[in-house]
């Protein structure tokens, strides 16, 4: 099912010239109009049946359960959809509403990237409850959830406060400013489809591709997929770098050795040089009930913007001076994170280029009753600054497979862009 909804929202960004769906909240239909991100949750919680109150979740749960008789058996009872059923565009009019511009200002007087993070997350749902819409039924038997964040490019080195921001995501994010829609950043997520109670995958309608560009995204969606497994397969974490890798972890050792000493333990930094261990920085999040989604769990939109501001601050700590984003890569949902969790939140600046900082943050959750840390999710950040910046150093080998990792996700970023 993953892959499926992955080609339907890669899809739906890649397709700018489709008409657009808003949704009223008269009816139980999609038509085809415009649309506020304000709405957007509210709206998705009509359409799974979610409460507004913290305290009637579980009788929403309970109810939601009942929803499993209406879903399909197998994907030959869905009727094929097209892209255009799913196309959706959505404005932050932050040029006209002071109110909105005050949540997504922050103090560089440009937008706070971890907001937008937040309204895609979102959007990305909606549109696949608008692919997977039934017009018989009131509420949809799905649960559907991030499974990954594939990549988010920053096309622009500055978001300022602009009159409208389109949040399109059947064309390529847009800022629109001076009379004309700029392109800002371009993402795709990957969307997994589930039971009513989220505890099984359930079958979606098939997609129906009416154009050789819709064929081509589609095939485009078939290779993200391969490339996701290729670098899975090739995980530091499972198999030994390669031969190139372990000559550049060998070399990072030899540069650091005190010549004067002849000794494997006498480390010294390197000029322009910064030790590993000297790059973190740690944040703590109690997980309250008010950033719960649909399905009362912790908004991943949430998770995504406190790992992005770390994951900032620790490169800004680290420069200086402030970074501008160049993409985000590989976001992996893992495990989802309960109300009441205490998320732990470690940021690393793992590898760094010329100009570029690339940092990772690992989030886990500690069960404050059982003492449990799990990991839900690890972020990869690239960002970049004007001037060049000092290296990272590895000292330990857990911290040069920290490093070898950020460079390949590095340089898959920088091939993305090339």
């Amino acid at each position: 099912m993953s892959l499926f909804l992955n080609m339907l929202l890669k899809a739906t960004i890649k397709c700018p010239t489709l008409p657009v769906f808003t949704l009223p909240l008269h009816t139980d239909a999609f038509s085809i109009l415009f649309l506020l991100v304000s709405p957007v949750r509210n709206r998705l919680r009509e359409i799974v049946g979610a409460s507004t109150n913290w305290k009637d979740h579980q009788q929403a749960l309970a109810e939601r359960a009942s929803l499993s008789q209406y879903l399909a058996q197998s994907q030959d009872e869905l009727p094929a959809k097209t892209m255009k059923d799913s196309a959706v565009e959505a404005h932050l009019p932050l040029g006209s509403q002071p109110a909105l511009r005050e949540k997504y200002l922050n103090y560089h007087n440009s937008v706070r990237f971890g907001r937008i993070l937040e309204d895609l997350d979102s959007l990305a749902v909606l549109i696949c409850y608008s692919h997977t819409w039934n017009k018989e039924l009131k509420r949809s038997p799905l649960s559907i959830v991030t499974a990954l964040v594939d990549k988010i490019v920053h096309r622009s080195c500055d978001v300022g406060i602009p009159k409208v921001l389109s949040l399109n995501l059947n064309q390529p994010f847009s800022q629109y400013h001076d009379g004309a829609y700029t392109n800002v950043l371009d993402a795709t997520f990957v969307m997994v489809a589930r039971d009513p109670e989220n505890k099984r995958a359930a079958f979606i309608n098939p997609l129906k591709l009416e154009s050789p560009e819709e064929e081509a995204i589609f095939q485009q969606g078939e290779i993200n997929k391969t490339r996701r497994v290729e670098l899975s397969t090739a995980s530091l974490l499972k198999v030994a770098p390669t031969a190139e890798e372990r000559t550049l972890i060998h070399n990072l050792f030899l540069n650091t050795l005190d010549t004067q000493t002849v000794s494997f333990r006498s480390r010294i930094l390197p000029p322009n040089s910064v030790w590993m261990e000297d790059c973190k920085m740690k944040g703590l999040e109690i997980c309250h009930p008010q950033e719960r989604n649909i399905f009362n769990r912790i908004f991943g939109g949430f998770l995504m913007r406190k790992a992005y501001e770390l994951g900032w601050a620790n490169a800004c700590a680290f420069v200086g001076c402030r970074p501008t984003l160049v993409a985000v890569d590989d976001i992996i949902f893992r495990k989802p994170v309960e109300i009441g969790s205490l998320l732990l939140l470690s940021s690393q600046v793992c590898y760094t280029e010329g100009m570029h900082i690339q940092v990772r943050v690992h989030t886990e959750v500690l069960d404050p009753l059982t003492r449990q840390h799990s990991t839900t999710n690890v972020f990869h950040f690239t960002f970049c600054i004007d001037n060049d910046i000092p290296s990272v150093v590895p000292q330990s080998y857990g911290e040069s497979m920290l490093y070898l990792d950020g460079k390949r996700h590095f340089d898959e970023t920088m091939r993305s862009q090339g």
